[in-house]
């Protein structure tokens, strides 16, 4: 396996944790734990980090490249996109979910 593609499956495993945690950060707000849920949320904002990192390293090395040796777009790196940006999306939603439940508790 190529250095390449380690490093996409870097950035696919940690969206991949990182969305789990989100999902079990949501499953603590039907429990009504807000603070156990955004601890969990924390978690995955750091997870996500491990990502950024990943991704960040590959669009350096391509902007280093020369335009005839630039880094090839594969399915693969498509697909680790599209799982970094899907992590990043849920845990923002499921943290406007704690904002939202916490604050009709607060009414009652």
């Amino acid at each position: 396996m190529s250095e390449l593609e380690m490093q996409i499956l870097q950035i696919i495993s940690a969206a991949g944790d990182s969305k789990a945690k989100a999902f079990q950060a949501f499953q603590k707000i039907q429990e009504s734990d807000y603070e156990g849920a955004r601890a969990l949320l924390k978690e995955a904002r750091d997870i996500d980090l491990e990502a950024h990192k990943a991704q960040t390293e590959l669009i350096r090395k391509e902007l280093s490249q020369d335009d005839g040796e630039k880094l090839p777009v594969s399915l693969l790196m498509v697909h680790a996109q599209d799982h970094y940006m899907s992590s990043q999306l849920v845990r923002d939603l499921i943290e406007k979910i704690i904002d939202v439940f916490e604050s009709k508790e607060v009414k009652k």
